[in-house]
C-alpha cells in the first residue's frame, strides 16, 4: 500500500505510545522503532555570527509526519543556498519526532472484508514516526544577516502548504535563543578562538623586547644632556697655602 494522506495522521486526540526501553524490553510499549526520514537537523553555517533570526510557528495543535517535516527542510534549504550561498545562513530544526505511528493493517482487494476484520481500537504495528505540537511551539529557526531577511521569509513561506496547518513567521534579534549548535561546530569556534588567542600572545611577546628597547633609548637621550653631578665624597684639589713647601 502507498503512503496515506497526512490528515490521516493529523489527529492528536489519541494516547500517544512512544515509550521505547533500550535496555529491557518488557517495558517498551513497542517493539521496534522505525527508522526516522529526516535527515539532517542543522545546515549552513553555524561558525558566523549572524544579526537576526526567523522562527517557523505553529498556530494549531497537530501531528506532523517526518516525511512532511524531511519535505519542508529540503525546500527551505534548497532555496537558501541557492539565493545566499552555504555560508551566509544557518537553519535548523527545533522538533524530533518522537511519536511512533501504528495502524492495524488489513487485506486489501476483492472480497477482502471477508477475509480480514481487524478488532475495534486495535494496537497495530509501527508504520512511522510524527512530532507533535502545540500552538506557539517553534519547529524551524534560521539565522541570516540584515539584509537576507526577506529571502528567508520566502523560503519559511513554501512550508506551510506541505504541513497542512497554519503556521506564521517571527523575526527576531535575539539570536542565542536558537540554542546550542552541533557539537562539531561547537569544537570547530573553540579551536578558532584557542588559535586566535595563541597569535595574541606570539605578537605579545614580540612587542615585548621592542617596547623595552625603545624605553631604554628614550631614557638614555633623557640622560643625555643632563650635566654629570660631581659625585660626593670627592673635592677639589687643594691649592698649597703660601709660606708651606
Amino acid at each position: 500500500m502507498g503512503l496515506r494522506p497526512g490528515r490521516c495522521y493529523s489527529s492528536t486526540k489519541d494516547r500517544a505510545f512512544s515509550r521505547f526501553s533500550a535496555s529491557n524490553h518488557r517495558k517498551s510499549y513497542v517493539g521496534a522503532i522505525p527508522g526516522i526520514k529526516t535527515r539532517q537537523f542543522n545546515m549552513g553555517n553555524g561558525l558566523k555570527d549572524f544579526s537576526h533570526v526567523l522562527d517557523l510557528i505553529v498556530c494549531e495543535e497537530a501531528q506532523i509526519r517526518d516525511n512532511a517535516l524531511e519535505s519542508i527542510r529540503m525546500t527551505i534549504n534548497r532555496l537558501l543556498n541557492r539565493k545566499l550561498g552555504k555560508d551566509d545562513y544557518f537553519m535548523k530544526i527545533r522538533a524530533y519526532p518522537f511519536q511512533i505511528l501504528r495502524e492495524n493493517k488489513q487485506a486489501q482487494g476483492a472480497g477482502a472484508d471477508r477475509v480480514s476484520q481487524g478488532m475495534s481500537r486495535s494496537f497495530g504495528s509501527n508504520i512511522g514516526l510524527a512530532l507533535r505540537v502545540r500552538p506557539g511551539q517553534k519547529i524551524i529557526s534560521v539565522l541570516v544577516d540584515a539584509q537576507h531577511v526577506d529571502i528567508a521569509k520566502q523560503a519559511l513561506a513554501r512550508a506551510n502548504p506541505k504541513l497542512g496547518i497554519k503556521v506564521k513567521i517571527r523575526v527576531g534579534t535575539d539570536v542565542a535563543s536558537i540554542g546550542t549548535k552541533p557539537k562539531k561546530t561547537r569544537d570547530m569556534i573553540k579551536e578558532e578562538e584557542k588559535k586566535k588567542e595563541e597569535e595574541k600572545a606570539e605578537a605579545g611577546a614580540e612587542e615585548a623586547p621592542e617596547e623595552k628597547k625603545g624605553k631604554e633609548k628614550a631614557a638614555a637621550e633623557k640622560k643625555g644632556p643632563e650635566e654629570k653631578k660631581p659625585e660626593k665624597g670627592k673635592s677639589e684639589e687643594r691649592k698649597p697655602e703660601k709660606g708651606k713647601k
